[in-house]
């Protein structure tokens, strides 16, 4: 229940921001190997073979050790009932009768419902032509336990939850991450209120711990199930209960949760895209599925702390501007906030564009006045926003000089294309003398 309890605080932190760093292609490489691994786990049951282990590479390992203890009748229900679930898929778009309106009848319209019917119905007929004995019963209704006896000795709820360490924190964590990647991809691109799943999924949790019920996340089988069978409430687990006992039924739901179509268009538009898709696809096939969220995550963040430190800065040449005749100046225009990360990389730019051409991030910028001021190059700050104005007025930089407007900008630059004549002028008569 402490997990559970974990997600309720989330929600009341408002802590949803941290959703949002599960971008599309990390959704996408955990659906796709989640399916992969549930469909992998659902072989043995349609071979009719009976071992442990539940990892990828693990199941096959087993299912080719074990595969002369096939059960034929079990292989042949398993093998029928999907061929039979992949033909009824396409027969919903099936269309009986010619395709001009005008000559269709009443009895076209009326069996290609029924077929349509067929089709989206799929799943329970294929249940209830298969169904076996159900175990009735539910657990009894008690309140979750605060203390345990293991062996001779007594925990309480203190003593379990120092026992589950940083699990307390990961665990409900790790549930919320695997129930939002799993609606971002039923969701078919509407917008998500992860405030309201989190809500959901603390709730809900709280109360399996009623009847003793493991921490729950989304459900990629039942939720692929939902979906193939056109699910539209919370009443389909009358009988998806049923269905998830059917490996057949959950291959074939499932099976077409890959996305292997994205790739392309992945490539085509975002090459480093497919990164942490991949990463995350390979970490949860091959590891674990929280692993594999975990890393396509980190690299989602390291990816936004590069373009962080290394943001696109604009360098422009302009000349004679506005009655600055012959006077050339530099504009330089970094794309987004300068943070500590970033300032030493702009500054090298600036700084390398200037000699080319003739809190934390303060004293990189100063550092960077500084370097102009020593080979007399005037730099010049305008449009900023009032909270970088106030900064820089809190540490007052030397030779700071910032215009509000673009007019004062060009008086300054007129006072400068001044200046550098007079120079120019005085040195040129140096030399002849």
């Amino acid at each position: 229940m402490s997990s559970d309890v974990i997600i309720a605080i989330f929600v009341s932190l408002a802590n949803s921001f941290l959703i949002d760093f599960i971008s599309g292609p990390v959704s996408i490489g955990f659906t796709s190997a989640a399916a992969i691994i549930i469909a992998t786990t659902q072989v043995k049951d349609v071979l009719g073979l009976s071992y442990p282990g539940g990892k990828f590479l693990q199941v096959w390992e087993q299912i080719f050790e074990h595969i002369s203890e096939t059960r034929p009748w079990d292989a042949l229900l398993g093998f029928t009932c999907m061929a039979f679930l992949l033909i009824l898929r396409q027969a919903k778009d099936f269309k009986i009768g010619p395709d001009d309106e005008k000559e269709r009848k009443l009895i076209h319209a009326f069996l290609t419902k029924v077929v349509w019917l067929i089709s989206t119905a799929r799943n329970i007929i294929v249940v209830i032509v298969s169904a076996c004995f159900v175990k009735p019963g539910l657990p009894s209704l008690t309140p979750p336990p605060f203390t345990t006896q293991v062996g001779n000795k007594t925990y309480n709820f203190l003593d379990m939850a120092s026992t589950l360490g940083s699990g307390v924190i990961v665990v409900p964590l790790l549930s919320i991450l695997e129930n939002i990647a799993l609606a971002k991809v039923f969701s078919e691109g509407k917008t998500i209120d992860a405030t309201q799943e989190m809500l959901a999924l603390g709730v809900c949790n709280i109360a399996n711990s009623f009847v003793s019920s493991m921490p729950v996340s989304g459900a990629l089988s039942r939720g692929a199930v939902n979906n193939a069978s056109g699910v539209k409430t919370t009443f389909g687990g009358v009988y998806t209960g049923i269905i998830a006992s059917l490996a057949a039924v959950i291959i074939a739901a499932v099976v077409f949760m890959v996305e292997l179509h994205v790739i392309k268009p992945i490539w085509r538009t975002k090459k480093t895209d497919l990164i942490p898709a991949i990463a995350t696809f390979l970490s949860c096939l091959f590891l674990r599925l929280e692993i594999g969220i975990v890393i396509g995550i980190g690299i989602n963040v390291i990816f936004l702390l590069y373009a962080t430190a290394r943001p696109s800065v604009l360098v422009e040449k302009v000349t004679e501007s506005y009655g600055c005749d012959g006077c050339e100046y530099l504009v330089i225009t970094p794309d987004r906030s300068l943070t500590f990360p970033s300032v030493e990389y702009v500054r090298g730019l600036v700084s390398k564009a200037g000699v080319k051409q003739g809190s934390s991030s303060i004293p990189g910028i100063k550092s960077l006045i500084e370097d102009f001021h020593k080979r007399n190059q005037p730099i010049l700050f305008y449009n900023l926003k009032p909270s970088v104005i106030n900064i820089f007025q809190g540490v007052q930089p030397k030779d700071f000089v910032y215009c509000e407007t673009y007019l004062e900008l060009n008086e300054l630059l007129k006072q400068y294309c001044s200046n550098l004549s007079t120079a120019t002028s005085i040195n040129g008569d140096k030399i002849r003398k």
